[in-house]
């Protein structure tokens, strides 16, 4: 058994619009009955067949409708798919507009990096003296050097000298104990040979 959503439904189906198109087509039907049916004076024929033109032209009217209504609905769909194709294009392109923007986004902030490096660079460069200066500095510093480097040697030469007159008067100094020793020793020699002479004669 139907459901009354069943029968709302199979009425909206043949109604079309909602314009009463199935009682215009019922009505229509009634009147051309009768009208064959008829019996009665020509008068009442002649109205009852007005009648009926009546409500086919009504029938007509609301076909031409809804024929426009179908018409206009498949423009507009058309139209909409139209719209659908733009949309999804607009859609594509502001992906691609977006893509195109992070690839710049990506090169701004490799840019800001570097400029944040470069200024952190100057200032360090900043706080150093100038070439000119520096080099001024470094040839100082080598006369310095220089400098230090001829006394080094000349001190070098003089401990040199100085060991060599140190050596020389230790060898100096062993030679004279030496000799020291050798005329110790000579005189030591007589005294003993004296002594051993009167020991004899005694």
């Amino acid at each position: 058994m139907a459901t009354d959503d069943d029968i709302i439904r199979k009425r909206l189906l043949i109604d079309g619009e909602g314009a009463g198109d199935d009682r215009r087509i019922t009505a229509l039907l009634k009147t051309f009955l009768k009208w064959c049916n008829s019996t009665g004076e020509e008068e009442d024929n002649d109205a009852t067949y007005q009648k009926m033109l009546i409500q086919l032209a009504q029938c007509e009217f609301a076909i031409g409708k809804t024929q426009t209504v179908y018409e206009m609905n498949e423009l507009e769909t058309e139209n909409y798919e139209k719209i659908y194709s733009e949309i999804e294009q607009s859609i594509s392109h502001a992906y691609e507009e977006i893509a195109s923007c992070k690839t710049e986004l990506q090169k701004a902030k490799r840019i800001r990096r570097n400029r944040q490096e470069y200024d952190a660079l100057a200032k360090v460069i900043t706080q150093h003296p100038e070439r000119q200066e520096t080099l001024k500095q470094i040839e100082e510093l080598d006369k310095e050097l220089s400098s230090l480097t001829s006394t080094k040697e000349s001190l070098l030469s003089k401990l040199e000298l100085r060991q060599k007159q140190f050596h020389l008067l230790i060898n100096t100094i062993h030679e004279l104990q030496r000799m020291l020793e050798e005329d110790k020793t000579d005189t030591d020699e007589p005294s003993s040979t004296t002594e051993a002479s009167a020991m004899d004669t005694s």
